[in-house]
């Protein structure tokens, strides 16, 4: 801690004792649905554009864009004898296509390629099960959508997503694609308790998979504010305003984005330590395919940000978790953060494809995905109805914040230098990790093959 002896720390007590993000994720989660595209995802980012207004940061305002909306309906499972219950543990999974289709069911276990390979000549007209989760020994993650894909790929009438976590919580995500928003097949999530019942029961049996939506062009919008010197390049500090209906969406991601609007008020008391300046960025419609990161990404100079520090799902756990995608000196950034503050920090170099820095992390950008370092390769809690917010700790927040101001800090500093990667070489970090195969199946390889 020597590093501070002739230094103003004191904006390390202020942040400390605030409780400016906290404030503004108690007013997220009051929000009763925060979903893209509805009211409500609107008085969150507007809540949003005025804490950081607040904070001191300049020009806070939201921009609009235009977004496939989706909104739930009623939704349910039927069998020969009568509806399944109990319907609690069954909601459809967003940008479902509404419809009524029938089909034996087939549970296909964890959803691995080669459950789907091997039982393939099974599966075409059949509604398909599979679990939110992947064996502990397996090589990698495979996102929802990756299985989904599969479903319809190999001629699949329904997809149900079945939960892996016990308490009788259906999961959500969505489906579709960029080009597809809306998904080909219905999709519903069912409950751990529900998913066993049906494997135990209705393997085998006609179920008919109902879904019911409303689907309709909407209008969502991201935050935009900005501190530091008017400056040819910029750090943007980034996260998600917009959550799934189903829950408070607390841990995701009003937590990312309460740490966000404090890291802003911080870095107002130490403005005159930035040579750069520092755009904050708070996404809507991430949780429907990262749309609004991704219109912002097509549509700014990538090459005038030196870094993007993008904060989801972070409060969960203590300690902070950086992703840093194979950029040697954001690693070497997060360990001199961790070591001056003699506090731990998880660092992994592995590609993450998922939520709004990877619009600008593929094209080479150099980026970190910050979240909460919790055991386990899945989502925990996330996209259910227990997402609220007696998750989370005020001091969990505080202590991020502190450590993200720093490193945004550091960051800003214009002796520090940070290279960008090419292309090539983040497809080939996705090809060696796996998840290339899987982009590839969801249309999300954004790369020439």
């Amino acid at each position: 801690m020597d590093e501070f002896d002739d230094a103003d720390v004191s904006w390390i007590g202020r942040t400390f004792t605030s409780d400016v993000g906290w404030q503004l994720l108690e007013e997220l989660v009051a929000i009763p649905d925060r979903m893209a595209g509805t009211t409500g995802e609107r008085v969150a980012l507007e809540h949003t554009r005025d804490a950081l207004d607040t904070a001191g940061v300049r020009d806070a305002r939201i921009e609009p864009f235009d977004v496939q909306g989706w909104q739930r309906g009623d939704s349910r499972l039927l069998a020969d004898d009568g509806e399944i219950r109990p319907r609690r543990d069954q909601i459809a999974l967003p940008r479902s296509p509404e419809g009524s289709v029938t089909g034996e069911l087939l549970d296909l276990d964890h959803g691995l390629p080669s459950d789907f390979e091997e039982r393939s000549g099974e599966i075409d007209g059949s509604v398909v099960m599979v679990s939110t989760t992947v064996p502990d020994d397996y090589d990698r993650f495979i996102h929802r959508r990756e299985k989904y894909y599969y479903a319809v790929e190999h001629g699949a009438t329904a997809f149900l997503f079945a939960n892996h976590v016990d308490g009788g919580l259906p999961p959500t995500g969505s489906v579709g694609s960029d080009e597809s928003p809306i998904g080909e097949i219905p999709a519903m999530g069912v409950s751990k308790e529900l998913g066993a019942q049906l494997s135990r029961e209705r393997v085998g049996e006609s179920i008919t998979v109902e879904v019911d939506a409303e689907i309709a062009p909407a209008e969502s919008g991201n935050v935009v504010a900005e501190i530091g010197p008017e400056s040819d390049e910029e750090v943007v500090v980034s996260s998600h305003v917009d959550a799934h209906d189903i829950a408070e969406g607390a841990m995701d991601n009003g937590a990312g984005t309460a740490t966000v609007v404090e890291v802003a008020r911080a870095l107002v008391d130490r403005e005159d330590e930035l040579d750069t300046r520092v755009r904050f960025r708070c996404f809507g419609a991430e949780e429907v395919g990262l749309v609004g990161s991704s219109l912002t990404a097509d549509g700014t100079d990538l090459d005038a940000i030196r870094a993007i520090v993008n904060v989801d799902s972070n409060v969960a756990a203590r300690t902070v978790k950086l992703d840093y995608h194979g950029f040697d000196e954001l690693q070497a950034a997060a360990e001199a953060v961790a070591d001056r503050f003699d506090h731990p920090v998880r660092v992994d170099g592995s590609p993450v494809p998922h939520s709004d820095h990877w619009p600008f992390v593929r094209e080479g950008v150099p980026g970190y995905m910050v979240s909460g370092a919790t055991e386990g390769r899945d989502r925990g809690w996330g996209h259910t109805h227990a997402d609220t917010l007696d998750k989370l700790e005020s001091r969990n927040l505080r202590e991020q914040a502190i450590l993200l101001t720093e490193l945004v800090v550091e960051l800003a500093d214009g002796e520090t230098e940070i290279a960008r990667r090419d292309r090539t070489e983040i497809a080939a970090d996705l090809e060696a990790d796996g998840a290339a195969a899987g982009m590839k199946v969801t249309g999300d390889w954004p790369f020439e093959e």
